[in-house]
This record gives structure tokens, sequence and C-alpha cells, in this order.
């Protein structure tokens, strides 16, 4: 089993790319949880999501406590919150910031793999909004595997067009920053 933290401020939409992984996941068969650690954040508060997938029937319903993958959708949570708690040297660390992997390894004591990509930058210049969460979610698909990226990005497409069926520049500009956060998303 998978365990997947997400981390970011209300608004960011760090519970909606939960839910947008598990439902990909769920599409080609795997068993998945989905779910946010908030009380009464508002936005731009401190939030986290998680997920779980597997082959198997997930059984466990209590807190992920030692991910394998650590999404940090806003950096500066970096400086008040150690986003990399219960994460193993083995495990995998990507990061919203305009920032090369040597810099951030600068600040971050973790060992492990790290990934970075500007997905504010990038929802910026395609939707418009600085919203990196679909960004983040074709960063997480693309360095880790869990899911075939294509399967994903058209699973996404198919829940954005219920969501936004009378806004298909939204549609559209979140596909576009899917595909450029999984071309541009950066390791060491």
């Amino acid at each position: 089993m998978v365990e997947i933290r997400w981390h970011g401020r209300g608004g960011q939409g760090a519970k909606t790319a939960a839910l947008l992984f598990a439902d990909a996941a769920l599409s080609v068969g795997k068993y998945v949880q989905a779910f946010p650690e908030y009380g009464p954040e508002r936005m731009g508060a401190p939030v986290q999501s998680f997920n779980r997938i597997d082959d198997q029937p997930i059984l466990m319903h209590c807190p992920v406590k030692s991910p394998s993958v650590v999404v940090v959708l806003d950096p500066t949570l970096m400086a008040s919150i150690n986003v990399t708690a219960g994460l193993g040297q083995e495990g995998t660390l990507i990061i919203n910031t305009g920032l090369s992997v040597a810099e951030i390894k600068k600040s971050v004591k973790f060992d492990g793999k790290i990934f970075t990509v500007d997905a504010s930058k990038i929802s910026e210049e395609t939707i418009g909004r600085r919203i990196p969460n679909t960004p983040m979610l074709a960063a997480l698909v693309k360095v880790t595997g869990m899911l075939d990226f294509d399967s994903m990005l058209e699973d996404t497409q198919k829940k954005l067009a219920k969501k936004f069926a009378h806004r298909p520049e939204v549609i559209e500009g979140n596909i576009q920053s899917m595909k450029r956060a999984a071309q541009e998303v950066k390791s060491a």
C-alpha cells in the first residue's frame, strides 16, 4: 500500500487533488482512500489531505503517519511545518516551487527523492489563477508512476467536465497545466 500526504493552504485544492487522484486510481481498479484533515480553517490556513492506494482492499481507517510520498502545494509551509515528518529515506517529496532541487536540499533535511515543479506559475499561465492542485497531481503521477499518466489525465478531464460543464476554458486550462507540469517536473 502507498500512502500520500498533501500539504497546502485552504483554497489551493489539496483536498480536490487527493479526490481526483483517488478517482483516477479507482477507475483503473485500484482500492483507494482520500480524506482531508482540517478543523475550522479558512482560506489560506494550513490543511492536509491524504490518499491510500493499493491492489487489495484497504481495511485501515486511521491517519497517515508514515507516507511514501509527500506533496507540498505551498512551499511557505515548510518554514513552520515539518513536511517530511514520517517520510522515510526511500520516500518521495514533491514541492511546488521555482527553486531547484539543489536549493531545496539546503533547507530540507531529507535525503530521499526530491522533485520540484513551479505549479503556481504553470497554473497562473494556463488557468489564470494560482491554484497548483492539478499540476501537482500531474507531477505526482509522472514521478511515481503509480498510475498511467494518460489514463489519469483522461479521467481528470471527465471529472472536470462534469464540474465545469459551462466553463470549458477551466477544463482546458487544467489539462494544459497538467501536461506542462509533467514535462517540467525536475529532480536533482
